[in-house]
């Protein structure tokens, strides 16, 4: 495929289909334990098909559903696909505005839940198949459910005291949730199932989009702050390494600015392909075209520069070899964050700093400053002076 221009959804979707792999095998009656884990689906919105995900099996299911383990836990890559698949995707169809109906207030409860909970559910048929995306994270079989039941389930605190604020905005809740701890994880699914935000303005918002929102909601929050904030006085780099990528964030000591750069390398055969956006002091007004793992890793640099309370811009590279498969945002974000937690190594200058990380890339670092908006900025050279240095 060499260095050819292809969205990144068609992309990725070339990388799953070349995929084989199996799912869980399960029978039309299904008892086990939902992480908790609920799905909301976006085809035909607003009645969209939503339902729990449930693991064929019983006792603390948590961490197939909370990404924040996967990384700290040094869970592979072939461990989290494994244990994704073999969750089971109950659907029903919903109209987005039915919260009073039974069937949601189960997902609802399933989705404030503190611990795993013991389900039941009869399909219409056997569930079939496996889904991946570079949005949310992989999960196995799914059908329509007939019937469906839960057992007894303890709400999260914090989750329950937004539950039942229905006064507070959304934007509010998500932010004093973050604040306080809750994972990123649960504070997305309790805000697809409708448990947040003002009560004429709740409604279920399908996973994909809720990823998003809640990324973009919580950043936004986040760099209000961090604009405050005195800018950094060194020159940093942060490095972490995991599930077959490569991260490097590159703090400078000047005002915000923001630039997410992504390449995949020969992963299907070849192919050296290359993504980015970027955003100036003000923000983004526009949805990125690389989709949503720039409002991951944005959040997940601001979280950072937050607790720090340190302003800079940052350029963040990331190298994606073969044996990569898309898990969803999560891996942006996580990856990420545990960069940020890593001791930074410090750099006189910026050409310091890329040549330093030109030597961590399988991507030749000139080919990310010629995709780059930012960079070529702040280094203020000609690209053909850069050739000279980055050979």
């Amino acid at each position: 495929m060499g260095c050819v221009k292809i969205g990144k959804g068609v992309y990725l979707k070339r990388v799953t289909a070349a995929m084989k792999m199996q799912s869980v095998a399960v029978e039309k009656e299904l008892n086990g334990s939902s992480p908790p884990s609920v799905f909301i689906g976006r085809w035909n919105y607003p009645k969209v098909y939503a339902g729990p995900m449930i693991a064929p099996f019983h006792g603390d299911t948590r961490v197939i559903d909370t990404p924040e383990l996967w990384i700290p836990n040094h869970l592979t890559q072939e461990e989290i696909i494994a244990n994704r698949l073999s969750l089971v995707r109950g659907k029903h169809q919903v109209d987005v505005k039915d919260l009073g109906k039974r069937y949601i207030e189960k997902l609802q409860e399933i989705a404030l839940s503190n611990t795993s909970i013991e389900s039941e559910v009869i399909f219409s048929s056997r569930p079939k198949g496996i889904t991946f995306s570079d949005e949310f994270s992989p999960f196995g079989p799914s059908a329509t459910i007939e019937e469906f039941d839960i057992g007894s389930v303890k709400w999260n605190r914090d989750l329950e005291k937004i539950y039942y604020d229905t006064d507070l905005k959304a934007t509010d809740a998500l932010n004093e949730l973050h604040r306080k701890g809750v994972p990123f994880s649960s504070i997305q699914k309790a805000f697809s199932v409708g448990t947040i935000g003002t009560k004429k303005r709740r409604h279920l918002v399908p996973t994909r989009w809720s990823i998003t929102a809640c990324d973009s909601s919580i950043g936004a929050s986040l760099l209000n702050e961090v604009r405050k904030f005195n800018i950094v006085d060194t020159l940093r780099v942060h490095e972490f390494q995991s599930l077959h990528n490569y991260y490097t964030v590159l703090l400078i000591p000047t005002a915000w600015q923001f630039e997410w750069m992504e390449a995949f390398l020969r992963i299907l055969g070849t192919e050296e392909i290359v993504y980015s956006d970027y955003e100036r002091y003000r923000g983004k007004n526009s949805y990125s075209p690389v989709g949503g793992c720039y409002y991951a890793c944005k959040m997940a640099v601001l979280e950072a520069l937050a607790h720090e309370k340190r302003q800079a811009s940052a350029i963040i590279l990331r190298e994606a070899y073969r044996g990569y498969i898309p898990l969803g945002v999560f891996n942006v974000r996580e990856n990420v964050r545990n960069a940020m937690l890593q001791q930074p190594l410090e750099f006189e200058d910026l050409k310091s700093a890329l040549t330093y990380i030109s030597t961590k890339l399988m991507f030749p670092i000139m080919r990310f400053i010629e995709k780059s908006n930012i960079l070529k900025d702040l280094l203020n050279v000609e690209q053909t002076t850069l050739r000279g240095i980055f050979v």
